[in-house]
């Protein structure tokens, strides 16, 4: 459980934390994808929205790069990735600010549909069954999120079941193994180079990309009303922060 300070009360919420317009916004769409395809049979969503190689070259159906990630194969697929999804991106835009967080989000999920077509052209049994088969899911974006959650808080203690500590970068090893099984139980292992793509396209983009200042001066504006509030306050106050924050916890 962790608390949130507030000028007039002090409110309690499990997990990272609220959930932003953002992060209401993506898991919102995607719920919504997922109910459609559930719901009407008529339309092969899959072939059309999803991360066709062949038709992409082909045709020129330059949108599934981008559409791909709204479609999910299943119930525990998207429950895993709209999870992973709430966990680490609501203490990665406080930290970042959401414009920056949405910038992320995409150029990982897009840049690892863009690889995933890369990878399907290189001529081996298992591309091949990538270029002509639909390829689905979140999670490219998702893994681009896992990485950066681990590169940035990678001992950063999280209460998993609410039980027991586990470092931040062993944690996300074991949300990517779920995740990472949750999304390729329907597909056959196709996702794979997808999932991979997210890893490296999240790494050299946060290698080569620098926060907007904006962001991180209204950091440390919030960093320093925080500990103002705390001198204040009879009761701790346990708040995201960044990785050299090492007395902060995750619950």
């Amino acid at each position: 459980m962790r608390r949130y300070p507030s000028p007039y009360t002090s409110t309690f919420s499990f997990g990272p934390g609220p959930i932003s317009t953002a992060l209401k916004a993506l898991i919102g769409a995607n719920v919504a994808m997922f109910l459609a395809t559930t719901l009407i049979r008529s339309i092969d969503f899959d072939a059309i929205l999803g991360l066709v190689p062949v038709l992409v070259i082909h045709r020129l159906w330059l949108w599934q790069p981008v559409t791909y990630m709204f479609l999910h194969a299943g119930l525990f697929h998207i429950l895993f990735n709209m999870l992973a999804l709430w966990m680490f991106g609501a203490e990665l835009e406080r930290m970042w600010g959401t414009r920056f967080f949405l910038k992320f989000y995409f150029v990982t999920g897009v840049g690892a549909g863009i690889l995933t077509i890369l990878v399907s052209l290189l001529g081996f049994g298992f591309t091949n069954i990538i270029y002509v088969v639909p390829t689905i899911g979140a999670s490219g974006a998702i893994y681009g999120l896992l990485l950066a959650y681990a590169l940035y808080f990678p001992d950063r203690p999280i209460y998993m079941y609410f039980l027991f500590p586990v470092p931040a970068r062993i944690f996300v090893l074991i949300m990517g193994a779920i995740a990472f099984y949750a999304s390729i139980a329907d597909a056959g292992g196709v996702a794979n180079a997808t999932h991979l793509s997210g890893l490296l396209v999240g790494y050299l983009y946060l290698k080569g990309a620098r926060i907007h200042p904006l962001a991180e001066l209204q950091y440390r504006i919030l960093k320093w009303r925080i500990n103002r509030g705390r001198r204040s306050k009879k009761f701790d106050v346990y708040s995201g922060g960044r990785a050299d924050d090492w007395d902060r916890r995750v619950h």
